[in-house]
């Protein structure tokens, strides 16, 4: 019983060790810890996604929705295969995770704009900007 009780306690004492070992600090400039805040930065932009596309849903009817649906699945499938493919040349390194993480970042950031973009526009406003419009991009 003495056993049970100790290895309880030791799991519990390294699952807070770990983590308090896994929080960013940005004065860090070690490649774990720029691993780690980099990590923590693409969980905050997935947040910030998860929320965009729950608000769109709340406001979708549900043939809207199947199509949202079936564009972010697609949209993750892109993301992924883009990530991998971006950061091919450092897999095996010590940097590769960082630069999978500013990527998902990258781009998941990018998604909340498209998301986002037309959310205080009324329908058939043209003057609404597209998600796709770039401040001082020429299209010709």
């Amino acid at each position: 019983m003495r056993r049970l009780l100790l290895s309880a306690c030791l799991v519990v004492l390294a699952a807070g060790s770990a983590a308090q070992a896994q929080e960013c600090d940005r004065s860090d400039d070690s490649q774990s810890m720029m691993t780690i805040c980099a990590g923590a930065d693409y969980q905050a932009a997935d947040a910030k996604l998860n929320a965009a596309y729950q608000d769109l849903v709340g406001r979708n009817d549900d043939k809207s929705n199947k199509l949202l649906q079936t564009a972010q699945r697609a949209w993750i499938t892109f993301r992924d295969a883009e990530c991998a493919y971006t950061t091919a040349d450092s897999e095996g390194g010590s940097i590769h995770p960082m630069e999978v993480s500013q990527c998902l970042t990258e781009l998941t950031n990018e998604r909340i704009k498209q998301l986002t973009s037309g959310a205080n526009c009324q329908e058939g406003d043209v003057s609404c900007d597209s998600p796709n419009e770039d401040e001082g991009d020429d299209p010709q």
